[in-house]
C-alpha cells in the first residue's frame, strides 16, 4: 500500500484507527482505505453514524462558545483526533481572539496533521499523549507554555470516554484532571449510549468493527456517564441528548438518530479546587 505524503513513517497502514474513521464519517480526507472499509461496515450496522458525529461536533462548538461567554479562554481537547473544519481553535479564536488551545491525541496521524495545521498558530499546539496518563498531558511543554492552571480551563472529552474501558477506570482519570483545575473551569463531555433512542438491531455488528482492531466501545448507561461529573456542578440543561444541549435551533428539527448518547458541561465550584 502506498503511503500518502501526510502519513508519518512507522504507522501500520493495515490497521484502522478511531480518529481516522471519525475523519471519514465527517467527510475528511486523512484516512486510509482500511479506515474507510471499517467506517462503511460500521455505518451499515448503524446507519445514522455520520449524522451522530455531526451532532457531536455541533455540540462541541456550542460548548466552546458557552465557555467563552463564561470568560474561559483556555481549552484542553483530549482525544482531539484529526483537525477538520470548525475545530476547537477555530471556534475558540473566533469567540475570543485571546484564546489558547492544546490538542491531545495518541494517534500519530492525528498528531502529525495537527502540527501541520497549527504550524503558524502561536496560540494552539498539540501533545502526543494518552488520556490515561494525565501527568504526560499536564506536564507537557505544550501545556505548560499555553495553559495557566491558576485560571479556568475547559477540558474537552468529546466522544472519547466510550473508548476507555471500565478496567482502566476512566472515572478516576477524569477526577485527576478535575483536581488540577481552578474554580470556574469546565468539563465538556459527550458519550455514546442509548439516550433517548434505542440502539439499532445490528449494534453488536457495529461494536465488532471497533472490537476487531482493539478499540472496543463501552456504550454506558446515563448513570455511569453522570459519574464523570462527580465534583463538578452540571450547568443547565444537565446531561442530555446532544441536540438538547443549548441548541441553536429547535431540537425537533434534528434527525431522531442523533438523540442517542449524552452530552453535558460541568463547572468546578470553588470548594472542589484541590490543585
Amino acid at each position: 500500500m502506498e503511503r500518502p505524503a501526510w502519513a508519518p513513517q512507522g504507522i501500520d497502514l493495515t490497521v484502522p484507527s478511531v480518529s481516522r474513521i471519525y475523519d471519514y464519517y465527517l467527510g475528511g480526507s486523512h484516512n486510509f482505505e482500511v479506515d474507510r472499509d471499517a467506517g462503511r461496515k460500521a455505518t451499515e450496522a448503524w446507519p445514522g453514524l455520520p449524522k451522530i458525529m455531526q451532532a457531536n461536533r455541533a455540540f462541541m462548538r456550542r460548548a466552546i462558545r458557552y465557555a467563552a461567554e463564561q470568560g474561559v479562554t483556555q481549552f484542553l481537547d483530549i482525544g482531539s483526533g484529526i483537525p477538520t473544519f470548525g475545530n476547537v481553535h477555530e471556534v475558540a479564536l473566533k469567540a475570543d481572539p485571546a484564546a489558547h488551545v492544546v490538542y491531545v491525541d495518541n494517534d500519530p496521524v492525528a498528531v502529525a496533521h495537527s502540527r501541520a495545521v497549527l504550524h503558524d498558530c502561536d496560540q494552539a499546539d498539540v501533545v502526543s499523549a494518552d488520556f490515561r496518563s494525565p501527568q504526560d498531558v499536564l506536564l507537557s511543554t505544550e501545556v505548560e507554555r499555553l495553559l495557566d492552571f491558576d485560571r479556568p480551563v475547559a477540558v474537552l472529552l468529546v466522544a472519547l470516554l466510550h473508548f476507555v474501558e471500565d478496567k482502566d477506570d476512566p472515572w478516576k482519570t477524569v477526577a485527576e484532571f478535575r483536581d488540577a483545575l481552578a474554580p470556574g473551569s469546565l468539563l465538556v463531555l459527550s458519550h455514546a449510549g442509548e439516550g433517548e433512542t434505542r440502539r439499532p438491531a445490528r449494534a453488536e455488528e457495529f461494536m465488532d468493527v471497533y472490537r476487531n482492531f482493539g478499540s472496543p466501545l463501552s456504550l454506558r448507561p446515563r448513570e455511569e456517564v453522570l459519574r464523570f461529573f462527580d465534583g463538578f456542578e452540571l450547568v443547565e440543561p444537565g446531561l442530555v441528548a446532544m441536540p438538547r444541549w443549548r441548541p441553536d435551533s429547535p431540537p425537533e428539527q434534528e434527525d431522531p438518530v442523533t438523540f442517542g448518547g449524552f452530552a453535558g458541561v460541568g463547572t468546578v465550584p470553588a470548594s472542589e479546587h484541590l490543585g
